[in-house]
C-alpha cells in the first residue's frame, strides 16, 4: 500500500473513532446505499457486456457463414472452369449446389440488423451452406415475417 494511501487510511480511521454512534451509523446507511447503487450499476454493465458478447458471436457466426458459402461457391466455379472443356464433350452439366444461388433480400439503408434478424439470416445461411431444401420455406418465412424489409 503505497505512503499517501496509508496515511490517508490511518487519517480516516482516527476521524471514525471521534464521530458519535449515530453519525457511525448514518455514515454506514450512507456506504450501504453507496454499495447498492454501485452493486445495480455494476449488474447493468455486465448485462450489457454479455449483450454486445452475444451480438458479436452472431455477427461472426454470420460472416463465417458467408465466408463459407462463397468459398464453397469459388471452389465450384474453379471447378467447373478446370473441367471446362471435357464436360462439355462428356455431356455432363456438373449440377451447381442447388440453393448456392439463393439470394436473401436486404435493404442496406436500413442499418445493422437486429439479433432477430442475424439469428433468421444465420438460419438461411446454415441451409444454404448445407444445400438444405428448406431454404425456400426459410426465405420465404424471412419475407413475409416482416423481418426483411421491403423497398417501396
Amino acid at each position: 500500500m503505497p505512503i499517501i494511501n496509508y496515511v490517508i487510511c490511518v487519517a480516516f480511521c482516527l476521524e471514525l473513532k471521534t464521530l458519535t454512534y449515530k453519525k457511525l451509523l448514518a455514515l454506514h446507511a450512507e456506504l450501504e446505499a453507496l454499495i447498492q447503487l454501485y452493486n445495480e450499476t455494476l449488474v447493468q454493465e455486465l448485462a450489457l457486456r454479455d449483450e454486445l458478447e452475444y451480438q458479436k458471436e452472431l455477427k461472426n457466426t454470420f460472416i463465417s457463414l458467408l465466408l463459407s458459402i462463397q468459398h464453397k461457391r469459388r471452389q465450384w466455379l474453379n471447378e467447373q472452369k478446370r473441367k471446362g472443356a471435357r464436360s462439355l464433350l462428356s455431356g455432363g452439366n456438373g449440377c451447381q449446389p442447388q440453393y448456392m444461388i439463393s439470394v436473401i433480400p436486404f435493404h442496406e439503408g436500413a442499418g445493422v440488423p437486429d439479433n432477430v434478424t442475424f439469428q433468421a439470416l444465420i438460419k438461411i445461411l446454415r441451409a444454404v451452406n448445407a444445400d438444405n431444401p428448406n431454404v425456400p420455406s426459410l426465405l420465404t418465412d424471412y419475407i413475409l415475417n416482416g423481418t426483411c424489409e421491403v423497398v417501396s
